[in-house]
């Protein structure tokens, strides 16, 4: 999963998603960092900043509301449910996505600079 390191929602959902991920099987790169831009580059081409985090899953790339589901799905329960927000046309989910994404920094503001992880930690952070 790809984030973007210095907002604070972006930061809070990390640390959501590695506290239920007991399976350890999301890693992590900010958007800011070399292996996020590097991956970024591979998968879609373009080293532009998208304002969206990005799930990585066999090669292909997920965006917005999507890939937020598709995390939730794997949490397991009871966060697997909100795969059930699928049946909603993907223009009603990502444009609230969007509208969050847009307004992020204001809202919850914004770190100087991107998260280290702990020692723990590490080793689920590309570098």
């Amino acid at each position: 999963m790809l984030f973007d390191g210095v907002c604070n929602l972006c930061n809070g959902a990390v640390a959501f998603i590695i506290a239920r991920d007991r399976r350890a099987q999301f890693g992590f790169a900010s958007l800011q960092s070399d292996a996020g831009r590097r991956l970024l580059r591979e998968l879609s081409g373009d080293d532009a900043l998208p304002d969206t985090f990005v799930l990585v899953e066999d090669g292909r790339m997920f965006t917005q509301s999507t890939a937020a589901l598709r995390i939730a799905r794997r949490l397991g329960f009871p966060w697997s449910l909100a795969a059930l927000l699928t049946v909603l046309p993907r223009a009603i989910r990502d444009g609230a996505y969007r509208l969050v994404a847009r307004n992020r920094y204001r809202w919850f503001g914004k770190r100087e600079t991107c998260m280290m992880p702990t020692a723990d930690l590490r080793r689920r952070f590309l570098e």
